[in-house]
């Protein structure tokens, strides 16, 4: 019954001899479970009697010692226990300056073949511990690999809160530290200054980001690294469905729009929409300057010389007030015959203002444009009645949008919501070109048929109301021919037509 005096021995306090009798007790029976199991115990204690940076090199040892008993899942609470000490002694190894990134990779090596409890708090902290070091360790790609994504709890999709502040759930900062690892790649060995990008890592990975962005669309950043990755696998289309979402929810952030230019890097007018969008939101200076020199150059590419030597001076201006470096590619620009024969202009907001409604038409892409036909509109409020068939009618603001728009014109628009009320809100609009036609609209023709008073009338089963008989002064049985809409009558609870255009045949 020696592992019992083991177990009292570590009991009373009595470590040393507890480890003595433990060590004698393996010696003689290496495959006792019983002593395994009261050794592990031993071993635990001095693991968490020395959780702490000063005692590296022996919290290591005795977690090795525990490794070396290769105690099978059974042993859960002894894994379970081991785990909070390890996230502990990772969590005060980070705070360290400099840090020993080589201790990280001594306590993975070990911990990689315990058999903690999945899913579970412990094993959840043991990520959290190694992820705030995941910026400089080399080996994060590795150990978030071992550790498992699917392996997070339900807890784990929560969001945080820390001193009344919200913060992003352990999950989600998961993925997004993963995908910043996928998209920094991987020194060259031959040159430590390139960086490779594991691609097929990366395709392993689409499926699971895909995935949580799928089953937890309140998490806003996956989306946008999904795109970088998709972008960077090769795959531009499916980068721009993935990055909709996220772009739509942070429309003003001036890196959402250049992202956009990479995704259509090979169309120079829609890059240069994106720039214009980017560059018309408030920003500060300081951080625009990278991205006013990419925007300079497809502006020299398209030889818009005035607005590229504007856009280079305010560069030039904000890295002097800054005491940066002015780069090469602006002193060779500023040598170029065409920029000494630009004049340039107070700022680009002309320029802007020209492409950005092109750019802002990106974000719904995803919402099937249709044509519908102006049926009224109240320019006083700026919002127009609508109609696009005995399905789908109503009315929304137009107001920057669309200028001037007419009772019968064609638009092609993207529509959101449920038409709650009639209500809803669109995202494009723009005038359909002439030769399209409408279900809405109808061809009339026959003799027109007046009213008792002569107020109004009916030719072709199409409503002519008082105004367009008196403008044109229709008499009963003239006959006539003109455009109709279709309209529904509120009071008959029934869709019919109505004239907007006569004229006589």
């Amino acid at each position: 019954m020696s592992f019992k005096e083991i177990n009292d021995l570590r009991k009373e306090g009595k470590l040393q001899e507890a480890l003595e009798m433990a060590t004698v007790e393996l010696r003689e029976e290496p495959h006792n479970i019983w002593t395994k199991r009261a050794a592990s115990w031993v071993y635990y204690a001095y693991i968490k009697a020395n959780c702490n940076p000063d005692s590296f090199h022996t919290f290591v040892d005795y977690l090795q010692k525990v490794r070396e008993l290769d105690l099978d899942k059974d042993e859960a609470m002894l894994f379970h226990s081991c785990a909070w000490q390890v996230g502990s002694m990772v969590f005060s190894l980070l705070k360290e300056n400099p840090v020993d990134h080589k201790k990280l990779d001594t306590i993975f090596d070990i911990i990689k073949y315990f058999h903690f409890t999945i899913p579970s708090d412990a094993y959840t902290f043991i990520y959290k511990a190694f992820h705030q070091g995941n910026t400089d360790w080399s080996r994060y790609l590795e150990f978030a690999d071992w550790w498992g994504f699917e392996n997070f709890g339900s807890n784990d999709f929560l969001m945080e809160e820390i001193n009344r502040r919200k913060i992003l759930s352990t999950a989600e900062k998961a993925y997004i530290a993963y995908s910043k690892k996928l998209l920094e790649g991987v020194p060259v060995e031959q040159n430590k200054h390139q960086r490779t990008i594991d691609k097929t890592r990366i395709d392993s990975f689409l499926p699971k980001l895909e995935k949580l962005t799928r089953e937890y669309p309140d998490f806003v950043y996956p989306s946008y690294y999904m795109a970088k990755l998709l972008l960077v696998s090769g795959s531009e289309q499916d980068a721009l469905s993935a990055f909709l979402p996220f772009a739509k929810i942070k429309r003003n952030e001036f890196w959402v729009w250049q992202l956009f230019t990479e995704i259509f890097s090979d169309d120079k007018e829609m890059k240069l929409a994106c720039y214009c969008k980017a560059l018309s939101l408030k920003t500060p200076e300081d951080y625009l300057v990278k991205l006013r020199q990419s925007f300079t150059e497809l502006l020299v590419e398209i030889a818009l010389h005035e607005e590229a030597k504007t856009e280079i001076d305010i560069i030039v201006t904000t890295r002097e007030k800054n005491g940066w470096n002015i780069p090469n590619q602006i002193k060779y620009w500023k040598g170029q015959e065409w920029y000494n024969s630009a004049k340039p202009k107070d700022n680009n907001r002309q320029l802007y203002a020209k492409h950005i409604k092109r750019a802002e038409e990106l974000l719904f892409r995803d919402i099937q444009e249709e044509i519908i036909v102006v049926e009224f509109v109240n320019n006083g409020k700026k919002i127009l009645n609508f109609v696009k068939d005995k399905q789908r009618s109503g009315f929304f603001k137009y107001s920057g949008l669309i200028d001037k728009p007419k009772i019968g014109d064609l638009l092609y628009v993207r529509l959101d919501g449920s038409g709650e009320g009639g209500f809803y809100k669109a995202h494009t609009a723009e005038h359909c070109p002439p030769n399209i036609t409408s279900e809405a609209i109808r061809e009339f023709s026959g003799n027109f048929k007046s009213s008792p008073r002569n107020e109004f009338g009916f030719t072709d089963n199409v409503f002519i109301d008082a105004k367009l008989a008196r403008q044109h002064d229709l008499k009963d049985g003239q006959p006539v021919r003109g455009k109709a809409i279709l309209s529904f009558n509120k009071k008959k609870g029934q869709w019919g037509w109505k004239a907007l255009t006569v004229e006589y045949t």
